[in-house]
């Protein structure tokens, strides 16, 4: 049996999936949260996404995965992280982890089917969705059709409520809900500090421009 307000959020520890959780704290859901080891190059995340998850006082699983077949940039050290690649590229990048969303959405719902939770968050947007095929929403769609056909308990959701933003509309809601983006980590080289190099460093960057604004990590 389901609980309407509880639910397990996919909690990177990026921008994306810390305005996910804020938003979903600001409609009275009670998460857990999942956080995923995936020997990730910018590993660094890991302990953003641990961060939030404490400051905001929800309990959390850390699931450390192999996924050493992979051909990505995020997980082969010798693939290197694209840079100056074209911000409105449609093409599959190099970043892409094959199924990673099919892996880490497998595992949510299992958590969540086992502690009543009704919903899935997470926090795949319009601007990953155009090169990645796993934060498509026919793909969010088609995934939790199968999760009807493959739970104990038929009706669980997954909830995308960024899936039709850009970075711009990201930040601002952030900005809204007081989401301390000083705690978030988007870089995928993983260093020190951001390299603002990145695909996901320069819509980052460009994004708090746009609004005026700089980015709070890069103080």
């Amino acid at each position: 049996m389901f609980v309407e307000k509880n639910a397990v959020i996919l909690l990177s520890g990026g921008l994306d999936s810390a305005v996910t959780l804020y938003y979903a704290k600001d409609r009275g859901y009670k998460l857990t949260a999942l956080i995923f080891d995936y020997k990730q190059r910018h590993k660094k995340e890991v302990d953003f996404a641990l961060q939030l998850a404490r400051l905001n006082n929800i309990e959390f699983y850390v699931i450390k995965i192999g996924l050493d077949w992979v051909k990505s940039s995020l997980t082969d050290k010798k693939i290197k992280v694209p840079f100056n690649r074209g911000l409105k590229n449609k093409d599959v990048p190099l970043t892409y982890v094959s199924g990673r969303n099919i892996i880490f959405l497998s595992y949510a719902a299992s958590l969540s089917e086992s502690i009543g939770a009704k919903s899935i968050f997470i926090g795949a947007h319009t601007q990953d969705y155009s090169g990645y095929p796993d934060c498509r929403p026919e793909f969010l769609r088609s995934f939790e059709n199968a999760l009807d056909d493959g739970l104990k308990y038929k009706g669980m959701k997954i909830v995308s409520p960024l899936l039709n933003k850009g970075k711009k509309e990201i930040i601002r809601l952030g900005l809204k809900l007081k989401v301390p983006f000083e705690y978030t980590w988007s870089c995928y080289q993983g260093g020190k500090t951001p390299c603002g190099k990145c695909d996901s460093c320069r819509f980052r960057i460009t994004a708090f421009e746009e609004l005026g604004m700089n980015d709070p990590i890069l103080r």
